[in-house]
């Protein structure tokens, strides 16, 4: 990927609309899953892990340009889905309520990984590849 203005405005952009969408979905699900289990941490991380598989498997067979791809996933993906908030909330689970914070870990873990592999799937069968 290229380090240029329009690159890196890309990315600034997408992070702002992947911030704000996981914020408005964040509370989309709270509203409608209150649960111990932090759903809606695993709901973007699920919802950008399927964006990602499908956009990968596009990616190998159509290149986007660099501005597209730092929009997409640097910038909306990187700012939608989250790492950091899924491991302290998974070590604050795992002292409180083990088993919620061993169900939130393979939830995560798996769940993201299957639906990556699902909306790659889905691109590979539509597309042929």
């Amino acid at each position: 990927m290229t380090f240029n203005a329009s690159t890196i405005a890309a990315v600034g952009l997408g992070g702002a609309l992947g911030a704000i969408s996981r914020f408005y979905i964040g509370l989309q699900v709270v509203k409608y899953y209150p649960h111990e289990i932090p759903f809606a941490t695993l709901a973007v991380n699920l919802l950008g892990s399927f964006i990602i598989g499908i956009l990968v498997a596009l990616f190998l067979h159509f290149t986007p340009n660099d501005t597209l791809r730092g929009f997409l996933v640097t910038g909306f993906l990187g700012a939608l889905t989250t790492y950091s908030t899924f491991a302290i909330e998974s070590f604050i689970l795992l002292g409180s309520n083990f088993w919620y914070g061993l169900l939130n870990i393979g939830l995560n873990l798996f769940g993201t990984i299957s639906f990556a592999a699902v909306g790659y799937k889905i691109i590979a069968y539509i597309f042929r590849f």
